[in-house]
């Protein structure tokens, strides 16, 4: 059902709702902040889904929603497709505006969730005006090209098999904790070799939010722009909070300031 593009020259995110994808690290205010907005406040409801991670009841991820201010908090986990294939299973969704992904490992959500009636579900949370937010692994996902994917190690970037996420936004791959982890050009050779691939990498305590085919930065820290062209003798560049970002034409768009 969803699959990452190789020939279309541009990227772009859903056609409605928002989507919050952060590069893993402490939620600061401004996104959980912008989050809450986007789900509809803190009464809306809100589904977390922890299966990335190895121990899945993550009281850690529960608890930053509550801090959040959510008063309805619904967690949503399974290691079985045909669960998650469930008209039972998808329920809570079909009830609420936010779902938050955790972080973990990749490939977790791709075994248990990928082209599911849950994977349907979270596409129609967008389509009714929501938002979809996920950190580290959980942000990963929501690219069409998924980097780090391999069971046998998030230090495989290309994964054969393991190289299709969620789709949300498309044409583009996302990594996390850059700056914790030096990863500023480990999407180059990616991009390189899926033309048409935009490559965003974001440091933790950031996150870019994005609206149909625009984003911006929100966070402490720097998103990374990987594009397939030389910047100065390098083939990424950088862009800091309150930046906007256009999909389509992969341009810096100019500050209204």
């Amino acid at each position: 059902m969803f699959s990452y593009t190789r020939s279309r020259p541009y990227s772009h995110g859903p056609r409605r709702g928002s989507l919050v994808i952060q590069g893993g690290g402490t939620t600061v205010p401004a996104i959980r902040d912008r989050f809450v907005k986007l789900a509809g406040g803190p009464r809306s409801n809100v589904v977390l889904i922890p299966s990335a991670s190895l121990e899945y009841k993550s009281a850690r991820e529960l608890d930053k929603l509550k801090r959040f201010g959510f008063k309805h908090i619904f967690v949503l986990h399974t290691r079985d497709r045909s669960v998650a294939d469930s008209e039972t299973f998808v329920a809570p969704l079909n009830e609420a505006s936010a779902v938050w992904i955790s972080g973990g490992r990749q490939w977790r959500l791709i075994d248990a969730y990928l082209n599911t009636l849950t994977h349907k579900a979270l596409k129609a949370i967008l389509d009714r005006g929501g938002v979809v937010g996920g950190t580290s692994a959980g942000a990963s996902i929501l690219g069409s090209y998924l980097v780090r994917g391999a069971p046998e190690g998030n230090h495989i970037v290309i994964a054969p098999g393991y190289e299709v996420g969620l789709g949300f936004l498309r044409n583009v791959a996302i990594d996390q904790h850059v700056n914790s982890r030096a990863r500023q050009d480990a999407l180059v050779l990616t991009v390189k070799t899926t033309p048409g691939l935009l490559g965003i990498g974001i440091d933790e305590r950031t996150a870019i939010v994005v609206q149909r085919d625009r984003f911006e930065v929100v966070g402490n820290g720097n998103v990374i722009i990987t594009d397939g062209t030389d910047h100065n003798g390098k083939y990424y560049y950088c862009i800091s909070e309150g930046t906007e970002f256009d999909l389509k034409t992969r341009k810096i768009l100019p500050c209204m300031a």
